[in-house]
């Protein structure tokens, strides 16, 4: 027990280092870019932090072993929501972290929402035709929708970079100065190959930790490994919060999520069976935990006025309670 419990913690503090210098990267690569905070985190941030699902599941679908990869990938979406509201809870300020963007940051959740929505409707259709005899309908349309997601919100961040003000464009150009887009590239690739080779050790601790310490498999995929793949974006987002850069907070904790439902359609290449047919039906309460939460904080970033009671804010709260729920209803119901 010893030895792997060394082992999570030292590749934990790994993480830790190598998200902190990937966000700081990631921030300065948006104003090299021009494409706004919102947008890195959704693409940049999102897509280092996700290697890890994505290696876990590709390898996981070679196996023959899908229903790992579909409990590991919505699991992480909760975890992500689950951070996404404790932070917010302890986040003291004048006014809403998570409304200070809140038109682009609903854009990438409501892409959450609609991709895994397409994921839980081909979970209950359970189709088993493909097209090409490789890819399955519904992979084509989660590609179809990421692109899509992806149009709007870029056009989105172009809009609020027109309407900046000067203050505030010289403030980001000042923060990218002394710094070059070739050394900061060379940080954030760096960064994520880091995470991305690190991580698969921290897994493999969790499943170790979690098979001695008496849980089932049921819980193992939507829980301890989720919650340990989740373990970049812990780092980033709260690396990007003490930077005060909460578009990018919210948009990597979102587009994360995204980014989870969109490795589904490199797995259905690499699985040898039609995908959707061969999930348990039960992956869907899990879909639909993440769709009905994403919601909850999507109407908390709507929603202008601030208001905590005893230090607690009321749905950011909720996201925590809901979670706390999906989670033990997955337990009994034995999702995995």
């Amino acid at each position: 027990m010893t030895v792997p419990l060394l082992q999570f913690f030292v590749t934990a503090a790994v993480v830790i280092v190598a998200g902190t210098f990937l966000t700081r990267a990631t921030d300065r690569l948006a104003e090299h870019l021009g494409i706004g905070r919102t947008l890195a985190g959704m693409i940049l941030l999102a897509m280092a932090t996700s290697l890890p699902e994505l290696a876990i599941g590709c390898n996981a679908a070679l196996q023959g072993l899908p229903n790992l990869t579909v409990g590991d990938l919505l699991g992480s979406s909760l975890m992500n929501l689950l951070l996404l509201a404790i932070l917010d809870l302890s986040f003291y300020s004048r006014g809403q972290m998570l409304s200070k963007s809140a038109a682009a940051n609903t854009l990438t959740a409501g892409a959450a929402v609609i991709m895994t929505a397409i994921v839980l409707l081909f979970i209950l259709l359970r189709p088993e035709w493909s097209i090409a005899g490789r890819i399955g309908i519904g992979s084509i349309a989660l590609v179809i929708a990421y692109g899509f997601a992806l149009r709007l919100i870029y056009l989105q961040q172009r809009f609020l970079q027109r309407t900046l003000s000067p203050a505030a464009l010289h403030a980001e150009e000042k923060m990218a100065e002394g710094y070059t887009l070739r050394g900061d590239l060379a940080k954030y690739v760096l960064g994520a190959a880091v995470i991305f080779g690190v991580v698969p050790f921290l897994v493999g601790s969790a499943e170790t930790l979690a098979a001695r310490s008496g849980l089932g498999q049921t819980f193992v995929g939507t829980t301890m490994v989720a919650l340990s793949t989740s373990l970049p974006e812990v780092v980033t987002t709260l690396a990007a919060v003490r930077l005060r850069a909460f578009d990018m907070a919210v948009g990597n904790v979102f587009g994360s999520n995204v980014f989870n439902m969109i490795i589904l359609v490199p797995v259905d290449l690499l699985y040898d069976q039609p995908l959707y047919a061969n999930i348990s039906p039960h992956h869907a309460i899990t879909a639909a935990w993440v769709i009905l939460v994403t919601m909850v904080a999507v109407l908390g970033l709507l929603y202008q006025e601030e208001k905590r009671y005893w230090m607690i804010e009321p749905d950011a709260a909720l996201v925590i309670v809901l979670v706390i729920a999906a989670l033990t209803s997955l337990y009994f119901v034995g999702a995995m």
